[in-house]
């Protein structure tokens, strides 16, 4: 990183001097990962909606079987990998994944079930990657960095969002889809100079306990799923996303279904899906970047994990009273930028005060397992409760005092989240 871009990333951050050259490649590394996954969004949105909205409970229940086979795998590789290894191994299977897409869809070939196959697996994609982003960086900041630092970091991840369906704009104007397969993997490549870099920085400061980048995490396959279980506030954070995700997916389901009821042509489908990702993607840069740190280091974590639960509540009220479509966007459009540029960061700094086993496996057990389980047991509800005679409106007065439920245990987290950090501090 230049001298120059070093003192932007100072001044723009308020990053100490050997601060400055991590955070900059931490950003460019979020940009790149979800710049690759945004590229590819628009096609799993429209393919969701093509195959039916009917069959989302099964894709999601596909998705949430795929990550139970996935994690002691990855729990399996980090155990014995270092760190590096451990990530670019990773990077480089999903990499190979998107060339093996791009010939098959290139060359037509079985079209409907490389469809589904598509869907599903840009799912675990987006999660597991993210998941070991994350980790990455609860492992190099340390909890006090995190609070700085991570809003800024997610920043990067926005701002690759928005360029993301940009360059798949542009790009197919010229190209077919299948090529953004390969746009795609040339951004996953970038991610993987950025891991390199960042590695380097930690080796150099080694004397901290993030520095062991060239030692395996150690450990079972199983660990993750262990930790997870067996400990209260890994349990407290499994409760909060899988919260977060029932909610979302209630939301994500009835949008759909509106959407592909009131508008007829895929076309017109996929600009309304193109809109609401970049109303969502800028209003969450700019949060991230000027709100997300400046308010939890002045009113705390609690602020920030309590913030989106206490938006859901107004929100499903008012789709309990009034359930149209301009409602569900809007609160679409509330509600993820809540989730990316306030509650993501501040639920990332809880595993800053965590051991590394704890950092990898356990979190990517809860990042992707627990996540996507809460996806398929959502789908399956809401259609059991409308085949029932249930209609939108009472599902979301059903999932009110649930959000009341998830702000508790946000707070929760909070507070023992700031007592793990006191004992962490030296005497």
């Amino acid at each position: 990183m230049t001298t120059r871009l070093r003192e932007a990333v100072r001044s723009l951050t308020g990053a100490a001097a050997e601060e400055a050259a991590p955070v900059g490649w931490a950003f460019l590394y979020f940009f790149c990962l979800l710049c690759g996954y945004y590229i590819l969004r628009p096609v799993r949105d429209e393919m969701a909606i093509e195959g039916g909205v009917q069959h989302l409970p099964w894709m999601m229940t596909a998705t949430f079987l795929t990550l139970l086979l996935v994690t002691p795998l990855f729990g399996y590789l980090s155990a014995r990998a270092p760190r590096r290894r451990l990530l670019l191994t990773v990077y480089a299977f999903f990499g190979l994944n998107l060339a093996g897409f791009f010939l098959l869809m290139a060359n037509q070939i079985a079209p409907h079930w490389i469809a589904r196959v598509f869907f599903v697996w840009l799912s675990v994609f987006n999660l597991f990657v993210v998941s070991v982003f994350w980790s990455f960086m609860a492992d190099l900041f340390t909890p006090a960095q995190g609070t700085r630092f991570f809003g800024v970091i997610a920043a990067g991840g926005s701002t690759g969002a928005m360029v993301g369906p940009l360059l798949t704009t542009a790009l197919t104007y010229v190209l077919p889809v299948p090529f953004l397969m390969l746009a795609s993997a040339a951004f996953l490549g970038a991610c993987g100079l950025c891991i390199h870099r960042l590695d380097r920085w930690s080796a150099h400061w080694a004397g901290r306990e993030t520095g062991r980048s060239g030692e395996a995490v150690g450990g079972s396959m199983w660990a993750g799923v262990r930790l997870a279980l067996s400990s209260p506030y890994l349990l407290g954070i499994c409760g909060y996303l899988f919260l977060l995700t029932t909610t979302a997916t209630f939301l994500y389901l009835e949008q759909a279904r509106l959407v592909g009821e009131q508008i007829p042509s895929p076309e017109g489908r996929t600009r309304l899906f193109a809109m609401i990702d970049l109303a969502v993607n800028v209003i969450t840069f700019l949060t991230q970047f000027f709100v997300t740190g400046q308010m939890i280091g002045r009113f705390g974590l609690a602020s920030a994990l309590v913030l989106l639960p206490a938006v859901s509540v107004a929100g499903f009220g008012a789709i309990g009273f009034m359930p149209v479509l301009t409602l569900f966007v809007l609160f679409t459009v509330a509600r993820r930028i809540g989730e990316y540029a306030i509650a993501k960061p501040a639920r990332e700094v809880l595993f800053t005060v965590l051991g590394r086993e704890e950092k990898y496996k356990a979190k990517n057990f809860i990042d992707t397992a627990v996540s996507r389980g809460g996806d398929a047991a959502t789908g399956w509800i809401v259609n059991g409760v409308k085949a029932m005679g249930g209609t939108a409106s009472q599902i979301a007065w059903m999932l009110v005092p649930l959000a009341c439920l998830w702000g508790w245990l946000g707070w929760s987290l909070a507070r023992q989240e700031e007592r793990k950090r006191t004992d962490r501090r030296p005497d």
